[in-house]
C-alpha cells in the first residue's frame, strides 16, 4: 500500500476522509476547510511557570491551585492535594538517565502516594514533534507508558494520519507523571499544584529533545503551559499558533475527549493541519 493510500485509510478510520490530492502531485489535503490556517502569527510568549520549592511557594505561584478544569466548562473546585514540604527537585542539568531516575522516585506532591508506576514518556529522544497530554490513567499507571488505552489508539491514528508514528520522530509525554485520582479511585484532572510540582520535569524533557513543534492535548495542558486564566475555553485557544519555550505550540482536544465527542474529530484534524503548517514554517 502506498504512503498516500495508507494515509487515506487512517484518515477514514478516524472519520476524517476522504483525502483530496492536488493534480500536481503535491501533499494531500483533507476535506476540512482550514479557516485557522490564515492565522499563523504567533501570540506573545507566555511567562515561564516557576517550579515549586515548597508548599508555600506553590501556593504563591498557583493562586487557584484548588481548581480543576473540564474541556469546555468552568473551573470546578476540589481539595488541593498535599505538596511535600521540601525543596522541589530542579532538573536543570540532568541527562536522560538521571531525569528518568529522578521522576521514578519523585515524592514532591501527593500523587506519589497512589501510583503504581510513574509515566515518564515515550518516543524518539530527538523528535521534531512533541505531544503533551494531561496525566496517566489507569492503564498508563499499570504499564508505565502514556496513552496506551483507547485514547492512545486514537492518538496513534492521529500520528499516522500526519505521517508520524509512535517512537519515530514523535515524543509523547504528560504534564504530570503520576496518575491523579479522586477519593473513589477514579481518574481526575491534575490540580494546578500538581502541575506546578511536575512541570520542571517536562521542561527538562523539552530542553533535551529540542522539538520543533509542541502539541497540547487538552485544555489543562494548554492553560498550564500558557499561564492563562482558568476560565479560558479551549475554543479560544484553538486555531492560533501559540509559543512555549520559544517553540510553536498548537492546542487541540484530548483524544479521550474525542472518544465521547466524535463530532469534534474534524476540528482536531484542522488543528493538526495547522500544526503541520507551523512545522513547515519553522523549518523554512
Amino acid at each position: 500500500m502506498s504512503d498516500m493510500n495508507r494515509r487515506s485509510a487512517f484518515l477514514d478510520e478516524i472519520g476524517l476522509g476522504p483525502v483530496w490530492v492536488r493534480r500536481d502531485g503535491g501533499t494531500e489535503l483533507p476535506e476540512i476547510v482550514l479557516d485557522a490556517a490564515d492565522d499563523l502569527a504567533p501570540s506573545l510568549p507566555a511567562a515561564e511557570m516557576l517550579a515549586v520549592v515548597d508548599s508555600a511557594v506553590a501556593a504563591g505561584v498557583q493562586l487557584l491551585a484548588s481548581s480543576v478544569w473540564s474541556e469546555e466548562g468552568a473551573a470546578t473546585a476540589m481539595p488541593t492535594p498535599h505538596i511535600a514540604s521540601q525543596a522541589a527537585i530542579l532538573p536543570l542539568a540532568m541527562d536522560w538517565p538521571e531525569l528518568r531516575q529522578t521522576v521514578a522516585g519523585c515524592t514532591v506532591c501527593g500523587l506519589c502516594d497512589g501510583r503504581k508506576n510513574t509515566v515518564f514518556g515515550v518516543g524518539d529522544n530527538q523528535a521534531k514533534w512533541m505531544f503533551i497530554g494531561e496525566g496517566p490513567g489507569h492503564s498508563e499507571d499499570i504499564q508505565g507508558e502514556p496513552f496506551v488505552g483507547p485514547a492512545g489508539k486514537l492518538l496513534d491514528n492521529m500520528l499516522i494520519a500526519m505521517g508520524l508514528k509512535r517512537g519515530e520522530n514523535a515524543y509523547i509525554a504528560n504534564i504530570v507523571k503520576c496518575r491523579p485520582t479522586d477519593g473513589s479511585g477514579r481518574d481526575r484532572p491534575p490540580t494546578a499544584d500538581e502541575v506546578a510540582a511536575c512541570l520542571p520535569y517536562l521542561q527538562r524533557q523539552i530542553e533535551l529533545i529540542r522539538p520543533t513543534v509542541l502539541v497540547a492535548l487538552g485544555k489543562i495542558v494548554a492553560l498550564s503551559l500558557l499561564g492563562l486564566d482558568l476560565a479560558t475555553p479551549i475554543s479560544k485557544l484553538r486555531g492560533s499558533v501559540h509559543r512555549y519555550a520559544d517553540r510553536p505550540l498548537i492546542v487541540t482536544y484530548h483524544p479521550a475527549y474525542l472518544l465521547h465527542q466524535l463530532a469534534d474529530k474534524g476540528k482536531v484534524w484542522a488543528d493538526l493541519c495547522l500544526a503541520m503548517s507551523a512545522y513547515a514554517q519553522a523549518g523554512s
